[in-house]
């Protein structure tokens, strides 16, 4: 007998066939109503449930879930799962460290480029007619901050530092000494020893609005900020503010707080540069996070212990 398996995500539709091969039978909501009526219809015999950090899943929609055992997000984030209810539940959570941290990273470079160099309003500008009149700051040699030194923290700091000689600093919650960069005990203090300043941390309460006004203006008017994390790490009024009145030179931004929706105010500023989310979505990652999801879930019910287990602390 398959084990029902409540799929909350969209990303892993061309998935489902080595899902179901690997004894799951899924039931995909992808929607509030869609997954409101599987939860109401389905919840009996749901036994597990793949999700991601911004998806979530709230305690309530796990009460409803009596069969359930096992909660799997889909990449590194974990911040909208009620990890507190699911432990009181004995629930196993699971995520995905390193999965799509390739992607983000490469993500990360091309909105850092892109920003600086203006590409898509160059873009624009050659296919208005025109040809001439931009002008951008070279990144090579410049100096690179890392707001949280993760595996994908890693892997953006390799590409800075190796691929354009950049000289790379970092701030995250307990000094790394084995990597090789400088580390600052502050996020404003990594900021102003910055040119390019990008957000590499987990979302949650604890990092919410970390890059703040003072951080902003730290940063300055040569800095670029890129954030590939969570739109909550970034207080998106001090961002839009800092944008217009050119106290920062640019943003790439990959995620902004209350996404899907995007405030308006990002649409008609022309220093930054915006993305769907998609950092993590090539079909690369999908694929290599699908295969950890499903090698945790296989061992979940074979009864073996979990590869990748959301920490405790």
């Amino acid at each position: 007998m398959k084990i029902p398996l409540l799929i909350l995500i969209d990303s892993v539709q061309d998935f489902l066939p080595a899902i179901e091969e690997r004894g799951f039978r899924c039931i995909t909501a992808t929607s509030a109503d869609a997954r409101a009526r599987a939860i109401r219809e389905h919840g009996g015999e749901i036994r597990a449930v793949l999700t991601r950090g911004a998806t979530g899943l709230r305690g309530d929609e796990m009460a409803a879930l009596p069969a359930l055992e096992l909660v799997c997000s889909l990449g590194v984030g974990f911040e909208n799962i009620d990890l507190a209810a699911a432990r009181a539940r004995g629930l196993r959570v699971t995520y995905g460290p390193g999965a799509n941290a390739t992607s983000v990273a490469d993500h990360a470079m091309a909105l850092l480029l892109g920003a600086a160099r203006r590409l898509p309003q160059a873009d624009a500008w050659v296919r208005q007619g025109h040809w001439s009149g931009f002008m951008g700051p070279q990144v090579s040699g410049k100096r690179l901050g890392i707001l949280g030194l993760g595996t994908i923290g890693r892997e953006i700091a390799r590409r800075g530092a190796q691929g354009f000689g950049m000289t790379v600093g970092y701030y995250n919650r307990r000094p790394r000494p084995d990597c090789g960069y400088a580390y600052y005990d502050s996020p404003r203090a990594l900021a102003e020893a910055s040119d390019f300043l990008v957000v590499a941390t987990p979302g949650g309460g604890e990092t919410r609005h970390l890059v703040d006004a003072a951080v902003l203006e730290a940063l300055g008017p040569q800095g670029y900020l890129v954030n590939i994390a969570r739109g909550s790490v970034v207080d998106t009024e001090a961002l839009i503010a800092a944008l217009a009145a050119r106290r920062i030179a640019g943003a790439g931004l990959d995620v902004v707080e209350g996404e899907p929706a995007v405030p308006p105010a990002l649409f008609v500023l022309d220093n930054v540069v915006l993305t769907p989310h998609s950092a993590g979505r090539s079909p690369e990652a999908i694929s290599a996070t699908v295969a950890l999801f499903l090698d945790n879930a296989t061992a979940h019910f074979a009864g073996r212990p979990l590869l990748t287990p959301v920490p405790q602390d």
